[in-house]
């Protein structure tokens, strides 16, 4: 059922657990996704990016994980994943899209909280859930790279979300974006110290490459929301080039498609379970 991402990060923050947010590129994979969530009776969430607007439109990709998620007897909700600005969300929100994020985190802080404002204000109006974002996480998202590291303070944290309105908040605590070149250190105590300051749910980003215990432990520490991105591309990636290795021949792009596809459910699997969201929808 195609729902929004309020109540299901709701009942995770109440629950002790997170959803798992899946960046999908193309219909092959929100089939996984959805796929997945219904053999493990999971509430999940569908992601786009600006960038990804860019390859199809937000109609486009939300009629694609509308009828994946009608379909469907657990909660789905579709989402954009580090909307840019006022503009791309906006054209989401008028696509259907049942979740937003505003990423103002380039920016400085007070721009940050204006921007965030402007949309939260819109998507609250139309009942809509809006994930702002304090702090930098590392690596590149799109079109925007951070240099290093900017860990969220906990008191910015209390008067960003007060200031904005927003229903949940991705915070930046070490993770990064895209492939991790060295292991990543966690501030796990500085998540703790948000959580005390902060009732709204809480996002984690650059989950990709983690370890299972890394990430078990941050929603231990109020963590309700995990997004994986680029461990779903290698997914699908590795598996249509194992394809055209052992079968060179092969040249229905459905036998392509349907070699990712069973990649990625295993893969989002496996993540649920880490999630501790199964069983929850």
């Amino acid at each position: 059922m195609l729902t929004t991402s309020r109540d299901m990060l709701l009942k995770a923050q109440a629950g002790g657990y997170a959803v798992g947010a899946f960046n999908v590129e193309n219909m092959e994979m929100v089939q996984a996704v959805v796929a997945a969530a219904e053999e493990l009776q999971s509430p999940v969430m569908l992601q786009t990016t600006s960038s990804t607007l860019k390859y199809a439109s937000p109609e486009l990709y939300f009629a694609n994980a509308k009828a994946a998620a009608e379909a469907a007897s657990v909660p789905v909700c579709i989402h954009l994943d580090h909307g840019k600005d006022f503009d791309i969300s906006m054209k989401c929100l008028r696509a259907g899209y049942t979740s937003i994020m505003i990423d103002g985190s380039h920016e400085e802080y007070e721009d940050n909280i204006r921007v965030t404002k402007e949309v939260a204000d819109v998507c609250k109006a139309m009942g809509i859930p809006c994930e702002g974002e304090l702090g930098k996480v590392g690596g590149k998202e799109d079109d925007v790279e951070a240099e290093g590291d900017a860990y969220t303070d906990p008191l910015e944290a209390k008067e960003f979300v007060e200031r904005t309105g927003v229903t949940s908040l991705a915070v930046g605590i070490g993770t990064a974006h895209g492939v991790y070149k060295t292991t990543p250190v966690l501030n796990v105590e500085r998540l703790s110290e948000i959580r005390a300051q902060v009732d709204v749910p809480l996002v984690l980003h650059g989950a990709s490459g983690l370890s299972d215990e890394a990430v078990q432990e941050c929603i231990r520490r109020g963590i309700c929301k995990v997004n994986f991105a680029t461990e779903l591309r290698q997914a699908y990636t590795g598996a249509v080039q194992k394809l055209l290795i052992e079968k060179p021949e092969t040249f229905d792009p459905k036998a392509y498609g349907k070699e990712g596809r069973a990649a990625v459910k295993a893969l989002v699997e496996e993540r649920m379970k880490v999630c501790g969201s199964v069983g929850k929808a």
